[in-house]
């Protein structure tokens, strides 16, 4: 894969996720779609403006000298075609075909909760942002929020303080860190999680920026927590982005008194969020509960190879044995008898006739 495609693609207007899709399915890569022809776009229905923006770019761009660019600030691409990935992003409507990365996404991240809320912050909210993610990273659990000031800010740098894992999502390019009092936190963020963004270097924190990015911030989680907002407060967006992903959705609820806590009570009284006063209430709900101990368990526990292939693909979320006969490429009798086994240890639970988890 020539991620120089990619990313040519991404830095001109009118070619989002369907628009890529559309030609990976007609040309097959990239590289063809690119030096196509404006007679063969417009055959697949590519608007008159969207193949002239490419023209234009086409003739201007270097696409090696971009790529190096990219490399000089230590940014990594990660396309759809990229084992790396994330999946639980890969798995939304219209997820962004190119993701820029400075730092790391690692596997464990897979087990992400985001926690958004006002910029504005309350001591009550400092202490609630607080509490929570320190009780989700000691089940490790990666913290994915928005680098912005307030609850976003709390929430990175108390992952951070705690040990943890944390993802921050950007709504400009990873060279333009918004805003700039958090330049040091970021700094800090790519060492132990990762900056990402799916705006190219040099695009500036523009207001327009921000409301999109917030699909990515609710997409590479399993569930959205927001603590203090106000009514028309922009974590209300990541909220609703999440319930458009079937994604859970949660809120700590505030005074009757406080304007900052007006969204957050209405989407608990309208059922839009689940009520949380408690760290238990998030884990319970996503059955993370016990995620510590399954990595110990999966780090500790394997008495052989197949074991070990195994534990790596289960989880917290029911998979059918089928899927992992598919997945870890043994053969059928050798994924039983071994279920069996790691089931008498207390590795994995059966809940279904065919369906495993990792044990609680």
């Amino acid at each position: 894969m020539d991620k120089r495609y990619w990313l040519g693609f991404n830095m001109v207007s009118g070619y989002g996720p369907a628009r890529i899709e559309a030609l990976l399915e007609r040309f097959g890569d990239l590289e063809y779609a690119w030096n196509s022809d404006a007679a063969n776009l417009r055959a697949l229905g590519i608007p008159r403006d969207a193949i002239e923006s490419l023209l234009y770019h086409r003739a201007r761009l270097d696409l090696e000298d971009e790529l190096a660019r990219v490399a000089d600030l230590d940014i990594d691409i990660l396309t759809w075609q990229d084992p790396n990935y994330p999946e639980l992003l890969r798995d939304i409507d219209q997820s962004p075909p190119l993701l820029y990365v400075r730092g790391e996404i690692t596997p464990p991240d897979a087990l992400a909760i985001a926690v958004v809320g006002t910029r504005k912050v309350t001591s009550y909210g400092q202490s609630a942002t607080r509490e929570l993610v320190s009780g989700l990273v000691a089940q490790g659990i990666t913290i994915v929020s928005g680098l912005a000031l307030g609850v976003d800010g709390i929430a990175h740098t108390t992952a951070l303080e705690h040990n943890g894992r944390t993802l921050a999502v950007l709504g400009c390019g990873l060279d333009e860190v918004y805003p700039a009092r958090h330049r040091a936190l970021a700094e800090q963020i790519s060492t132990s999680g990762a900056l990402v963004s799916d705006y190219a270097p040099g695009v500036k924190p523009e207001a327009r920026n921000f409301p999109p990015r917030n699909r990515i911030i609710s997409g590479l989680s399993l569930g959205t927590v927001v603590i203090e907002a106000g009514e028309r407060s922009g974590s209300l967006i990541t909220i609703r982005y999440a319930l458009d992903q079937g994604r859970e959705t949660f809120a700590i609820p505030g005074s009757m008194f406080n304007p900052l806590s007006d969204g957050t009570n209405a989407l608990i009284r309208r059922g839009e969020a689940k009520l949380v006063t408690r760290v238990e209430d998030v884990l319970e709900e996503l059955n993370l509960s016990m995620v510590a101990e399954q990595r110990q368990v999966r780090e500790l526990v394997p008495d052989s190879p197949t074991e070990a292939s195994l534990l790596d693909l289960l989880g917290p979320e029911p998979i059918q044995v089928d899927d992992l006969v598919r997945q870890s490429h043994l053969a059928a009798n050798v994924v039983s008898s071994t279920l069996c086994m790691m089931e008498l240890k207390g590795m994995v639970q059966r809940v279904d006739r065919s369906a495993y988890v990792i044990a609680r």
